[in-house]
């Protein structure tokens, strides 16, 4: 991929933030989603609310919307946005030891909410971590990723293999 299709690189190689002024504003949308694998207790402990430190699922949830909401001062060249909705939701596979973190990210503006969800995403599942870091210091975070994307000049996305998420 050469650089001039890095919309972040001008035309010395030099990050830049986009300029996004003659865009119209659109309805976007993006939804993201990631786990957690566990020790089934700990998830068990989690499911049951018996974690140490309180609600674990109600913590991360209002981590990920405020991560969300913070995006731009978190990652260098994104836009600060105002979003009109934010969803974090959860869910269990309890025999894999598995937590599902889905975010979905509503905006009208003039640039998409990607960062926004993956974002929500990550510190959801960090708090998870955190949370329960004392009793299963082995969980792992992964497959973070863009579910799907609607609006916008670049259009429509939706990863291989997903039904519409919206």
């Amino acid at each position: 991929m050469s650089s001039s299709a890095l919309t972040h690189i001008n035309e010395r190689g030099e990050a830049r933030m986009v300029d996004i002024s003659a865009k119209d504003i659109t309805s976007r949308l993006a939804v993201a989603e990631g786990y957690v694998s566990m020790a089934p207790s700990t998830l068990d402990l989690i499911l049951e609310d018996k974690a140490q430190k309180g609600d674990v699922l109600a913590a991360a949830r209002i981590a990920g919307i405020m991560a969300a909401k913070r995006t731009h001062e978190l990652i260098p060249l994104c836009h600060a946005l105002a979003l009109n909705k934010v969803a974090v939701e959860f869910d269990a596979e309890r025999e894999a030891g598995k937590l599902n973190v889905r975010a979905t990210v509503k905006v009208d503006g003039k640039t998409g909410v990607e960062m926004e969800a993956l974002t929500a995403v990550s510190v959801a599942c960090l708090t998870v971590y955190d949370m329960c870091k004392a009793v299963d210091r082995g969980m792992v975070m992964s497959g973070i990723r863009v579910l799907e994307k609607a609006g916008g000049r670049s259009g429509h996305y939706r990863a291989a293999g997903e039904a519409e998420v919206r």
